[in-house]
């Protein structure tokens, strides 16, 4: 798992994934990724089911326009066929769930994150409006009592979000390790290895750039069947891709 700029992206068991043809189309798009496109280009290879296909006459009514990127949609409500049943559960935009209203799926919103979910070779990709939204949204993913392990140097917004709020208000403990330091760990990890659910790292840091390996972490989180979260404010997939490092 991880977020960055806003964005959440989470590896799933099979057994929650969405209609295989989604899966398809992200692993399509991430073959493409070969030595003629490579790695920069990865984010433009994916389907775009509004595109009407030359080979199929029916598929042009998707897109009289003939538009080659997708558009800006910029509605709330869709219509749906009956009470329940969204439309257009087949654009693989909307993950295989059609849409109903614009704050639960969006066609441009959808495009984005297959794209994003592209480039971190990852299955889904969850889009936010900004990075304290999607820290809000993984951190629900605890329950009372649980605790979460943290980078000490992590963003000042995170680190009181965590004190302040996390802590005091939702009953979820909050420690705070420099990862760096292997005896620093194992101390704070013995004092609360059961109720560990969460390894929080941020690598790069924001603002002292504090790198700290994320395979080393992701190990760790595996150890105790903890979830991993990785944030970062400066590195792109193009240079940094925790999902392939065990995120």
């Amino acid at each position: 798992m991880a977020t960055e700029n806003g964005q959440h992206h989470h590896q799933l068991n099979d057994d929650d994934a969405p209609p295989s043809a989604v899966d398809q189309t992200v692993a399509d798009a991430i073959a493409a990724a070969d030595i003629y496109h490579s790695t920069g280009t990865t984010y433009l290879h994916i389907d775009n089911p509004l595109t009407p296909n030359s080979s199929d006459s029916s598929n042009h009514d998707a897109n009289p326009t003939g538009a080659v990127v997708p558009p800006i949609s910029l509605a709330t409500t869709f219509r749906q066929n009956k009470p329940g049943e969204p439309m257009a559960r087949n654009d693989t935009n909307s993950w295989g769930l059609g849409y109903e209203y614009s704050r639960t799926m969006n066609p441009t919103r959808g495009a984005f994150e297959r794209a994003v979910a592209a480039a971190e070779k990852t299955k889904y990709c969850v889009a936010f409006s900004s990075g304290s939204a999607a820290t809000s949204a993984v951190i629900h993913l605890l329950c009372p009592g649980e605790k979460v392990l943290s980078i000490d140097d992590v963003y000042g917004g995170t680190q009181r979000y965590f004190r302040k709020i996390v802590n005091p208000r939702m009953g979820i403990d909050v420690d705070f390790v420099d990862f760096g330091n292997e005896d620093e760990v194992q101390s704070k990890l013995k004092s609360g290895d059961r109720k560990i659910k969460l390894f929080w790292l941020e690598t790069p840091t924001n603002p002292t750039l504090k790198v700290t390996c994320i395979r080393s972490v992701a190990a760790l989180a595996h150890e105790h069947n903890a979830l991993l979260a990785v944030d970062n404010t400066f590195c792109s997939p193009y240079f940094q891709n925790p999902a392939e490092l065990g995120a």
